[in-house]
């Protein structure tokens, strides 16, 4: 072989350089990254209810994989199930069955939530307020109630207001609709955060849902505002994703999170196991996003002004 052809063979393949090996690399270093952070939770407790009308697009999901990590940095958070399936309930290992007092107790009987709240067990800093089966026909049941839209939000107040130990973060886990239970959940809360799927029609039904909050703003509760959109099941590898990412921070640049929540086996997983990802592995590259997601709820908070709200 000439000695020209020599000159232009292609280099050895390394095993270090393919994507996979970046991969990993990339991934350690975001982890030791996590592990130097160190957040302090000393304010006011922060209401979230998550929200979004569209099905499928990791609501439950991010509840309880959000909750589990704010949890493992400290923060003591209370997650209340308000979804009839009880998905929220099932993930973080608390007992749910039609004989449980729930939230249903709350909304239609008027039980002070500190009966119902449960410690799960996968951190003494993570408490939840299980839904049971009994949910489903609240919506009906509400109807007929005095105060029905507010019926969460008084027996949250209670409860804050009575409990000896502090609360940071509250996160309401929604049905995917706009009835009576989600208006309670928008009632009782500060801030709203929406999971949107990195895929088509990933924006289809928001703006009726932001419809929804502003006349929630107007007619129930002013304080209720926008906070947090966190881009989920993201796949880096096709452009649809990556467009999509691009049109919302477009149109929300202070909502959303830098942080996006990468489609994951490990995250599929963890449910079924009655766990969050944060307990079933958490150093999978779904456990660590949602830690960094975490992170970064926390400390956008700690440098926005006391008084701001996004609208």
């Amino acid at each position: 072989m000439p000695e020209s052809e020599n000159a232009t063979a292609p280099a050895p393949f390394s095993i270090n350089d393919s994507p996979i090996a970046r991969e990993l690399a990339d991934l350690t270093s975001r982890r030791k990254a996590l592990d130097a952070i160190d957040v302090e939770f000393t304010g006011a407790t922060r209401v979230f209810t998550v929200s979004n009308q569209k099905g499928g697009v990791g609501k439950t999901t991010t509840t309880v994989n959000l909750a589990a990590a704010l949890a493992s940095l400290g923060a003591r958070v209370l997650v209340i199930d308000l979804d009839p399936q009880g998905n929220a309930s099932t993930a973080l290992g608390v007992p749910h069955s039609a004989d449980i007092p729930s939230v249903y107790d709350v909304l239609i009987d008027e039980f002070p939530l500190a009966d119902i709240v449960q410690v799960s067990p996968e951190s003494p800093n993570l408490l939840c307020a299980p839904s049971t089966i009994h949910l489903a026909g609240a919506e009906i049941e509400l109807v007929s109630q005095v105060a029905r839209e507010h019926r969460l939000r008084t027996a949250l107040d209670d409860f804050l207001a009575t409990t000896s130990e502090r609360i940071d973060i509250v996160l309401i886990d929604c049905p995917p609709s706009l009835g009576l239970l989600t208006i309670n959940a928008f009632t009782a809360a500060s801030e709203l955060l929406i999971p949107i799927q990195c895929e088509y029609y990933a924006l289809e039904g928001l703006s009726q849902l932001l419809g929804s909050v502003r006349m929630i703003q107007k007619h129930l509760n002013p304080r209720l505002h926008l906070s947090t959109i966190l881009l989920t099941m993201y796949d880096g590898r096709t452009r649809l994703a990556q467009q999509v990412a691009d049109e919302v921070r477009q149109h929300f640049p202070r909502e959303v999170l830098r942080t996006v929540i990468p489609r994951s086996v490990r995250v599929s997983e963890a449910p079924s196991f009655g766990q969050t990802v944060i307990a079933y592995d958490g150093q999978s590259a779904g456990a660590v996003s949602y830690r960094e997601a975490a992170v970064e709820l926390v400390q956008r908070a700690q440098r926005a002004p006391a008084n701001e709200e996004n609208s």
